[in-house]
């Protein structure tokens, strides 16, 4: 199935790049500095499985509509597949499989005992209506429920699907198991098993990885100007995080444009796009922009945390910022992330700064297998400390093979992931 993008461009006109076309090419690169078997990295190419169900639904009116829902599960080496589930008119085979690939290596770089996997919907959210979205969502659970467990596939949320998703999702697969089963999904909401800090955690971590490569640059932060494409549920903590530790955040943006004030926002004051959606626009700012400017605003630091394959072979050479901190999955094209080798711009990868979403996810199932619940301090302190101990293990590959940031993230993975199929070897 082809995205919406794809499928109506000509054949002069250039096409985006896949997530799976992404993800293949930067294992490439990564295995290109290591010594790993080509056998491992001919099996990473491609995922353990990919299931494709039906979803049918009774809609409000009475009438059926049957949906097409995935999962990939890329790799299970390191543990059980991991990862989220989005309702979004794009969705396709391939782009699970690609993000399913970034999951492994988004676990393996953190060091966590979890495997990749992605799924969703072709569907628009917008265009359901809360008991609908319900009802789609409970179905879907039933569908994948052969293939998922606490100990086999933990789904978590994603575009177009939250904590109140993951809630039905939860309770459609207990119903039919006979007894609670938190753990099968992460990013539920407390009451009933979520962590504390789960939904800012995608946006915590960003601002810590943006603020140890800040210093790590040698800049002051009191001196550092960023932009933040996306203020929701990624960009809105990594930004407000950002100006409490001293940083200028010029520029915010939601999927109507941008607010710009030289001097400063104050990023507590604009509501976020869950406090009120695409309500950015509407805040008194001195300039609107579109999201497209934001992109090329004259800033130290630049945070696309909004969607994929924004950042582009049309428009790298317009950038302006000297550190990219990926908070969105896949920002940056493979063309985009050559040009700004070139130019010297340092790109600190998706798979390292948005970490904090499935590190927490994380913490969540330990707690929901061990029937204990932690404090929001714990949480943030524990985040913290595998934040670093991942950055650490990243900035030691940088220095010691004089790679990118992106390569040094994959390489970290990549080393960690092979290692452990060596070891456990091809059965039979």
């Amino acid at each position: 199935m082809a995205s919406a993008a794809s499928s109506t461009a000509k054949d002069d006109e250039p096409t985006e790049e896949t997530a799976l076309e992404t993800a293949r090419r930067q294992l490439t690169r990564a295995a290109a500095h290591l010594d790993v078997d080509p056998g491992v990295i001919e099996r990473l190419n491609h995922p353990n499985q990919v299931h494709r169900v039906s979803v049918p639904l009774e809609r409000d009116d009475g009438t059926t509509e049957v949906y097409t829902g995935y999962r990939a599960q890329h790799d299970s080496v390191r543990g059980p597949y991991k990862g989220g589930l989005r309702f979004h008119p794009d969705v396709t085979e391939d782009e699970c499989i690609g993000l399913s690939m970034w999951m492994t290596w988004k676990c393996a770089v953190m060091d966590l005992p979890f495997g990749g996997g992605k799924g969703g919907i072709v569907v628009n959210p917008k265009d359901l209506s809360v008991d609908e979205k319900e009802r789609l969502t409970r179905r879907f659970a039933e569908e994948l429920r052969p293939f998922i467990g606490p100990t086999k596939d933990i789904p978590a949320p994603d575009m177009g699907t939250d904590a109140q998703t993951m809630a039905w999702f939860m309770d459609a697969y207990s119903m039919q198991e006979g007894e609670t089963q938190a753990g099968v999904v992460t990013g539920k909401p407390p009451v009933v098993g979520g962590s504390k800090g789960r939904d800012t955690a995608p946006g915590r971590s960003v601002a810590i990885i943006a603020r140890e490569a800040i210093d790590y640059l040698g800049w002051d932060i009191e001196e550092t100007t960023v932009a933040v494409q996306g203020f929701g549920s990624v960009g809105a903590p990594a930004a407000r995080l950002l100006d409490d530790s001293g940083a200028t955040v010029v520029a915010v943006s939601d999927v109507n444009g941008a607010i710009y004030d030289p001097e400063g926002l104050d990023t507590h004051d604009v509501p976020t796009h869950e406090e009120e959606p695409e309500a950015v626009m509407k805040y008194d700012a001195p300039q609107k922009i579109s999201n497209e400017e934001l992109l090329e605003l004259d800033v130290d630091v630049l945070i696309p945390a909004a969607i994929g394959n924004v950042l582009t072979a049309e428009n790298a050479e317009d950038v302006q910022a000297e550190l990219i901190v990926e908070g969105a999955n896949g920002p940056t094209t493979t063309a985009a992330t050559e040009l700004f080798e070139e130019r010297g711009i340092q790109v600190v990868p998706d798979i390292l700064a948005n970490a904090g979403g499935v590190t927490v996810s994380y913490f969540e199932w330990l707690q929901d297998l061990n029937r204990r619940s932690w404090s929001l301090e714990r949480v943030h302190d524990e985040l913290e400390t595998e934040m670093l101990r991942a950055w650490e293990a990243v900035r030691e590959q940088v220095e010691t093979y004089d790679v990118t940031w992106r390569d040094a993230a994959y390489m970290v993975a990549l080393e960690r992931v092979a290692a452990a199929h060596e070891h456990r070897g091809l059965w039979p």
